[in-house]
């Protein structure tokens, strides 16, 4: 970005940098410092199920909330469905060693999709069994201190505070 584009033009040695393309550039990098942040900091801090129900508060549709939910519920099982096929695999002495294996691994994954898919169908009738009515239970909701909002708007101020900063030093260095 910084070596292409129209405008004022800034000379660093032999090499000519655009304005423009520097912060825009610089924007990008930000932005992607800031979400990977902001996701480190939101998957330590909070647990998945209270990051479902934010989702929820924060009004994203009933059923992407529950995929979700049963995403985050059924992965460990499919992963430790998937470790136990790969330990039958192997000790029946089979290695996949190249790509005349990619039939069987092919397959394997195939019947772990069929067995996922059953699997699936059971927990459904169970859960309709247990009358499960489309939405998932809810717990009493906490009411949020002041020392948790400062906390949670610490982050997206300094990040505020660091844009207007940078913003206001190109403008002088132009």
């Amino acid at each position: 970005m910084p070596f292409f584009g129209k405008g004022e033009t800034i000379q660093l040695g032999s090499i000519t940098l655009y304005e423009e393309g520097l912060i825009a550039g610089g924007s990008i990098v930000a932005k992607g410092t800031l979400g990977v942040l902001s996701a480190v900091i939101l998957s330590t801090t909070t647990t998945a199920r209270e990051i479902l129900r934010g989702l929820e508060r924060l009004a994203l549709p009933l059923i992407m909330v529950q995929i979700a939910s049963f995403m985050l519920r059924y992965v460990n099982v499919i992963s430790d469905e998937m470790e136990r096929m790969r330990v039958a695999r192997e000790s029946r002495g089979f290695m996949a060693t190249g790509i005349k294996h990619w039939k069987i691994i092919a397959t394997s994954a195939a019947a772990l999709f069929i067995r996922s898919y059953e699997r699936g169908e059971r927990v459904h009738l169970a859960m309709l069994s247990r009358g499960f009515d489309g939405e998932l239970p809810h717990t009493e909701s906490k009411k949020v201190s002041k020392k948790t909002w400062a906390q949670a708007l610490t982050l997206p101020v300094v990040a505020l505070i660091f844009s207007l900063i940078f913003s206001l030093l190109f403008r002088m260095a132009g």
